[in-house]
């Protein structure tokens, strides 16, 4: 039978919610670590048919920074399908161009690039003169220019935007949402396919300088291809990325980080949760509204998906007898809960660390953790990946292995724990919102 998400959610207690099928790296309906409420907004849509599956202030006006560059390289995108512009034509520099303040590629007013150095400068350099000047080229003015971009994204259901500046240098009138972000990168893709490989271009070399793009996640997320970064002290870190992983894209918008590495941590965390959305209904889960995986509450493991875990009867069986209740001591002594915080977690953790003498060190003992399971083979692949590079403390010296678990099933385990130490790890990785289950040895 059918349930909401929520429902869903509230409905398993920890025992039965260790043993969900798909970790899900959800996020507390709070305004995330790392950014701020009054600047943070994020959306998370499916590309293919423009579903939003997570919303955070995502209609809110906030300002766009760099990722202004995406609508002008749309408009530029544009030309040169209908033939008004060729990649090999000059981009004269003005010096209205050549004023602008860096990042920017550094030409001299009255030089020149051609088109595809102006834009390879824009998508991976973020330059800003490149983008005056090439708004230039097209519209004849600046302001012109910006004219025809606040239309064009009128015209293509961006409601909340408008444009007085080509590469997005700070300006009050110059706003915009992470919806409208979303929605324009939408149309990049759909509409200029062959042109969307600009934004996946991970170095630019110009007259013997190399510069490096500024979407690290490129390199560090799998299946991330695109497509733009923006920062100026009012927006904040802002970044619109894209991934596709098992046939299906997402596209991610986090505007107001107050880092880039928080900023792009928590684009991780979305395009996770909602590729785990998107797999679960490949496996015929209905799931209506997607906004509750992502804002589950507040209990962690309460951030579990619903899909069963396959075990085997004597793990099943070790699992009761683990967590079935000792007697009771004739007295008592309070049982420290663990605390949500991670600075909290971090202490408990120190403390383990400093009684390891009283337990095995990982590596050396016979309990396990399991992090997940999944349909797919490559899905599994990708959670022990995930696991190993954001909670490498917790598994360090322990062995990660995906193993088939019956037809269409694929567990991903980290083996080697102590009692304490597998525990510990999964307490860390709760306090996250990650799904663990701490699993004793087989008998």
């Amino acid at each position: 039978m059918y349930q909401p998400a929520r429902s869903l959610f509230a409905a398993f207690g920890l025992g039965l919610a260790a043993l969900s099928g798909v970790a899900l790296p959800s996020l507390a309906h709070a305004t995330p670590a790392g950014v701020t409420e009054s600047k943070y907004a994020a959306i998370v849509m499916d590309a293919s048919n423009g579903e939003v599956l997570y919303a955070h202030n995502a209609d809110a006006r906030r300002y766009p920074a760099s990722i202004t560059k995406v609508m002008t390289l749309y408009l530029a995108f544009e030309a040169l399908s209908n033939g008004r512009l060729k990649l090999d034509d000059p981009v004269y520099v003005s010096a209205h161009a050549a004023s602008m303040s860096p990042t920017k590629l550094g030409v001299p007013a009255g030089g020149s690039v051609t088109v595809d150095e102006a834009i390879r400068a824009m998508t991976v350099h973020s330059a800003n003169d490149m983008a005056v000047a090439l708004a230039e080229k097209l519209g004849g003015s600046e302001a012109k220019f910006t004219a025809l971009m606040t239309l064009r994204a009128q015209e293509l259901g961006m409601t909340n935007t408008h444009y007085v500046s080509a590469c997005g240098l700070p300006d009050a009138r110059q706003v915009t949402s992470a919806h409208d972000l979303a929605i324009l990168a939408r149309a990049m893709m759909r509409d200029y396919p062959q042109y969307y490989g600009y934004f996946s271009l991970k170095s630019f070399s110009y007259h013997g300088r190399t510069m490096v793009n500024t979407n690290h996640l490129l390199n560090d997320m799998p299946g991330v291809d695109g497509i733009k970064t923006g920062f100026t002290n009012a927006s904040g870190f802002n970044l619109a990325a894209s991934a596709v992983r098992d046939n299906h894209r997402l596209i991610v918008v986090v505007l107001g980080g107050s880092s880039s590495s928080g900023r792009n941590h928590q684009v991780e965390n979305l395009l996770d949760t909602g590729f785990s959305v998107m797999h679960r209904r490949d496996a015929g889960e209905r799931i209506a509204v997607a906004q509750n995986i992502f804002e589950p509450g507040s209990a962690p493991e309460a951030t579990e998906a619903a899909a069963k875990v396959v075990l085997t009867d004597s793990e099943v069986a070790s699992l009761r007898a683990a967590e079935t209740p000792a007697k009771k001591p004739a007295v008592q002594t309070a049982e420290a809960r663990i605390p949500a915080s991670p600075a909290q977690a971090r202490l408990i953790r120190i403390k383990a660390e400093e009684d390891s003498e009283h337990r095995t060190r990982r590596g050396h003992g016979e309990w396990r953790v399991q992090v997940g399971s999944y349909k797919l083979k490559s899905q599994a692949q990708a959670q022990l990946a995930t696991i190993q590079r954001r909670y490498g403390e917790a598994v360090d010296g322990a062995h990660g292995s995906v193993s088939e678990a019956g037809r269409h099933a694929y567990n991903v385990r980290f083996t080697g724990f102590s009692a304490a130490s597998a525990k510990e790890a999964c307490h860390l990785m709760r306090t996250h919102r990650q799904a663990c289950l701490a699993m004793p040895p087989e008998s």
